[in-house]
């Protein structure tokens, strides 16, 4: 699940502007309160569903500074409708796909490195549910790359960045999605669940 704009910027959705400066971004925060309650709640059932969550190093760091347990009494003050989230969050395995990362600070996390795509594929085996991916665009693409997702979740606020890391890159791996359920809400973000699908059909 990945909160995207309308041209598929992706960093730094969060709540603080300044949480994602890479490369002079300086238009952060931009989905803070644009979805309505219908669309907390989706959210907040989807982290609920979660068996485990899967992390690129950058969101993990990020999610673990601000829902991380020492955190959760502060964000349920601040947010009451986040406290789902942050009960998911705590009590739920965590991986991390990292080369870097050696002392993971959020408890119950597990540092995978390595062989990642037969870590990742036995994590899905051992799985009875869901194993959800949030944010994490390099992670993101290099799941898709190695056809180790199964279902992708896309909300889109509507606003056009102009600049910041997009979900997909400029060039890269093409592929087709089935839409397999969509919806928006009264503020005009859409959420588009597809499975991916192959390869797309090109014109001769």
């Amino acid at each position: 699940m990945t909160q995207v704009t309308v041209d598929g910027v992706m960093q730094g959705n969060g709540g603080a502007s300044d949480e994602d400066r890479r490369n002079g971004f300086e238009r952060g925060g931009w989905a803070l309160g644009l979805g309505d309650s219908e669309t907390m709640t989706v959210i907040n059932r989807t982290y609920e569903r979660a068996d485990a969550f899967l992390f690129g190093r950058r969101t993990y760091e990020l999610f673990a500074g601000y829902w991380g347990a020492e955190e959760r009494a502060r964000v349920a003050a601040e947010d009451p409708g986040h406290h789902q989230i942050a009960a998911a969050l705590n009590s739920k395995p965590k991986y991390v796909a990292s080369t870097t990362l050696s002392r993971p600070r959020w408890a119950n996390t597990t540092v995978l490195s390595g062989d990642l795509a037969a870590a990742i594929g036995e994590l899905k085996a051992e799985q009875p549910g869901e194993l959800q991916v949030h944010g994490s665009g390099v992670l993101v693409r290099w799941l898709l790359d190695n056809d180790l997702v199964d279902e992708m979740t896309l909300l889109i606020v509507p606003v056009v960045l102009g600049q910041g890391e997009r979900l997909f890159a400029e060039s890269g791996r093409d592929l087709a999605l089935d839409l397999v359920e969509s919806r928006s809400d009264s503020n005009g973000v859409t959420m588009q669940v597809y499975r991916p699908a192959g390869r797309p059909q090109y014109g001769r």
